[in-house]
């Protein structure tokens, strides 16, 4: 309701609306018995009113009211509309027919007037809407003279309601679908015709004028959704795309709104489908604690804790911003969650024990990390204080509060360390193990990149493009795997769920992605040409990196789950004992700034971790295995 309109003044256009339809009830009664008697030469007087008008006029005003018949409007009168005016005639003459037989056995009325009073009052009330409503429309046309003319691709549902949605607004005209089914060449949806397949694209949007192309096509996979780019790109148009159901009900587009072809769009990831009975089944009601609540990571699990039955969340943040943002979305999205945030470093073992004592959490979950590899291979005390020593302070204090689950949200890099992050996130893992003879459910979670995540190329690239370029590759033939974030989360929740004592499991990251065509993709998804708008210039492979990532290590055997996307990994034997002396040497390293006695020990601790310039070439060429083919050799 308008600000400027009283309550009184909001009410009137339904006001006339219901003086409308009684005046044709009336109307129609009246007119139906002057029709009969006018044929007759001694007919009788008819009155403008009488009891058996006020009798028809107040069961039909109660029937119009159950039916609902004004709850919707007339400038969107439709077929459901008509449906309900048909109803509210035939139980309406019904009703009257009761009515006026306990009145007077209906020794008055003609039963010519009850055959036709529900077929003449239908006319009589869906009339003036469809004439509204054609009206309106034809107001909107003459609108559209000076509106964007759309090219549908898809005359599926999607795009039926895409056409319809449009065709209420003026700033749009659908000029015509695109769809390779051959039985839906040339008939016409809304009144838009089917002009073709959807590779005739650039030859018809030339013909119609087009001016942008909305996709709309939401079940097409990654492969189909390629293909369907590269033909937009061919044509020189705009486009857009409607958002996936998966999309709307996680909250990342909303219903009928129009969102750009995203790169993680064209992964060629089949969509995630969790357990979530499982996964309610084990977070519903608990109180749960995040480290690093306000990364990439961390603040996605959150949101999906709160969205799937957590009642408590506790965020443990160092940084300031990052913690308040958190907050605040987790407040206005689930008011009815509680909300901690613990301002501080989980490295603290005060803030660690507080933030256990005021939430007392039955899961926690380990976000927190440092995982920039060129930045960590010359900040080795930063990594080993955080990603080790951290780790061990919030897993003993799980341990020692008798923590449900600890959840360790670790990386691919450290199957087969050869950077500082790889070593130091294998020695946590190692860390968790060792401690894991207690009742505390120690659980191990690695995957790859993760898109748009702070830090990772995706934002970097987006940022490059905008600025112009180049676009910054390390190395044409480097590969990664890459997750979404709700993605990840979703498999990380899910491994929780299953999870048993002290277990490594391994997220399906599906194929890898070169990224020199990730940065083709991104730059014509921009509406760019890769090497004559933007340049891609090739730097080299920075400290620590490898051309390609792998995700499993020869020395673990690894089984399926009841998930198809994740794989449990046996865990490598740890000599608890060993590893704590380590970490108090860490410890007294780290105080001092001893980075030669931190990479010794680091050296030590992971026997396999081996820096990548010590490497032979061959070991950062080896060949990647995707995730079915190493399933299928291990089981």
């Amino acid at each position: 309701m308008s600000p400027l309109l009283s309550p009184w003044q909001a009410r009137l256009p339904r006001i006339a609306v219901v003086a409308h339809d009684l005046a044709m009830v009336w109307l129609v009664w009246y007119g139906l018995h002057w029709m009969r008697y006018a044929v007759e030469p001694s007919a009788p007087d008819l009155r403008l009113w009488s009891v058996q008008t006020f009798i028809v006029l107040s069961v039909q005003a109660i029937v119009f009211w159950r039916v609902g018949l004004y709850r919707g409007l007339w400038r969107f009168a439709s077929v459901p509309d008509l449906w309900n005016i048909l109803k509210a005639s035939v139980v309406g003459v019904l009703g009257v027919m009761l009515g006026l037989f306990l009145y007077d056995r209906m020794d008055s009325v003609p039963r010519a007037v009850l055959v036709l009073y529900p077929i003449v009052l239908a006319a009589m009330l869906g009339a003036p809407r469809l004439v509204y409503r054609a009206w309106k429309d034809a107001q909107s046309d003459r609108k559209r003279a000076s509106s964007t003319r759309v090219l549908v691709l898809g005359a599926g549902q999607a795009g039926e309601a895409l056409v319809r949605d449009l065709r209420r607004f003026g700033t749009y005209q659908p000029v015509g679908f695109l769809d390779d089914a051959p039985r839906l060449r040339g008939s016409k949806m809304h009144g838009v015709p089917v002009l073709g397949r959807i590779e005739e694209l650039p030859e018809i949007a030339r013909e119609t004028a087009a001016q942008l192309v909305v996709i709309a096509v939401p079940s097409a996979d990654a492969t189909a959704l390629q293909q369907i780019v590269g033909i937009c790109e061919r044509s020189g148009l705009p486009f857009r795309m409607v958002p996936r159901l998966q999309d709307v009900l996680e909250g990342r587009s909303l219903p009928g709104e129009l969102k750009e072809v995203a790169i993680e769009d064209l992964l060629g990831r089949k969509p995630v489908l969790p357990d979530w009975k499982a996964i309610r089944a084990w977070l519903g009601g608990r109180s749960v604690m995040v480290t690093g609540a306000g990364g990439s990571i961390g603040a996605e699990l959150c949101r999906q804790c709160a969205r799937h039955g957590a009642r408590r969340i506790a965020l443990v943040e160092i940084d300031e911003l990052a913690l308040m943002t958190t907050e605040s979305a987790l407040r206005r999205d689930f008011p009815e969650i509680e909300v901690m945030p613990i301002l501080g470093d989980c490295g603290d073992r005060a803030v660690v024990d507080f933030a256990i004592r005021r939430a007392m959490p039955e899961a926690v979950f380990h976000a927190a990390a440092y995982k920039q590899v060129p930045v960590l291979e010359a900040q080795l005390r930063e990594a080993v204080r955080n990603n080790v020593l951290a780790t061990h302070t919030v897993a003993r204090a799980c341990r020692d509060a008798s923590v449900g689950t600890f959840v360790l949200i670790s990386t691919d890099k450290a199957v087969d360390p050869v950077n500082v992050l790889g070593a130091t996130k294998r020695m946590a893992e190692m860390v968790c193990q060792a401690l894991a003879d207690c009742p505390t459910r120690f659980v191990t979670v690695r995957f790859g990149n993760v898109l748009d995540s702070a830090g990772s190329v995706v934002p970097l690239f987006r940022e490059q493009i905008r600025a112009g370029g180049p676009v910054t590759v390390t190395d044409p033939e480097v590969t990664r795997f890459f997750m979404t974030i709700p993605e990840a989360c979703q498999l990380i929740l899910q491994a929780s769920a299953i999870g048993t004592h002290e277990a490594v499991y391994t997220l399906d990251m599906g194929d890898p992605v070169p990224i020199r065509l990730l940065a083709e993709q991104m730059i014509r998804l921009a509406g760019k040409q890769p090497g004559r708008d933007v340049a891609i210039v090739y730097t080299g492979l920075r400290p620590g990196e490898k051309l390609h990532e792998t995700l499993f290590h020869a020395d673990e055997r690894y089984r399926p789950t009841q998930h198809p996307k994740i794989l449990q990994a046996e865990p490598r034997g740890v000599a608890a004992t060993q590893i704590f002396e380590q970490l108090a040497q860490c410890l007294d390293a780290c105080s001092r700034y001893d980075l030669e006695q931190l990479a010794r020990l680091l050296r030590e601790a992971v026997p396999e971790f081996e820096p990548l310039d010590a490497r032979e070439q061959r070991a950062t060429t080896a060949t990647v295995v995707a995730f079915p083919a190493r399933l299928s050799r291990k089981i």
